[in-house]
């Protein structure tokens, strides 16, 4: 039986992309690399030719897939035992896994995050202040807002106070989706995304 493919949001993605990554960046290396040996082998030593030009330009999505790299390898998955725990108490909550998310001023790795209704419920189990966690809730309501979703944003650090509330998501969904989705308009772009998937996939794009 043929695997799902692993996407942003799924638990094993930090793990995935890691080796991905690396992959991607040697491959974009190889390229440049090539084109030097050639200029070198055909103009008989001689490096200052046009085939060096093509390596030196070449070498920039070098650069830019080498740093998405070292930012990917610098994350630690998810604990598999975490990932088993939420997720048993998540039920049919739509759930978001190992999203490191970054702003200009600071950067905090979401262990796991549920959507329900108006609500945005995440879990950090990576040591942070509180202020930090306070700048991100208003980062991600803000951004959210700025989509026309008015959300409250809550990141926990503590796993049984965030556990509690999924419990809580979970035994009203049905409730807080509906309310929600009362004057809910789909998007053009993604038409057949309920609300909550699409707050789901702009929490996704404001992650590595």
């Amino acid at each position: 039986m043929k695997k799902s493919r692993i996407k942003k949001g799924d638990f094993g993605y930090i793990r995935q992309q890691k080796l991905l990554r690396l992959m991607r960046t040697i491959a974009c290396a190889l390229l440049p690399a090539a084109f030097f040996t050639v200029g070198i082998i055909l103009n008989r030593g001689d490096r200052y030719n046009i085939y060096t030009v093509i390596a030196m330009v070449g070498c920039i999505p070098v650069c830019m897939s080498l740093v998405s790299m070292i930012m990917m390898w610098l994350q630690k998955p998810m604990k598999p035992e975490l990932y088993e725990e939420i997720r048993a108490r998540a039920g049919s909550l739509l759930m978001a896994y190992e999203l490191y998310m970054t702003t200009r001023e600071i950067s905090i790795f979401i262990d796991a995050a549920a959507v329900c209704g108006d609500y945005v419920a995440a879990y950090t189990d990576r040591p942070a202040k509180r202020k930090d966690l306070d700048f991100m809730e208003e980062h991600i309501s803000k951004t959210l807002r700025a989509n026309h979703y008015k959300m409250s944003v809550k990141i926990f650090d503590q796993k049984k106070a965030f556990l509690e509330r999924l419990d809580t998501l979970r035994a009203r969904q049905a409730d807080f989706e509906a309310a929600a989705a009362e004057h809910f308009t789909p998007d053009e772009k993604y038409p057949e995304l309920t609300r909550s998937e699409m707050v789901k996939h702009l929490l996704l794009a404001l992650s590595l």
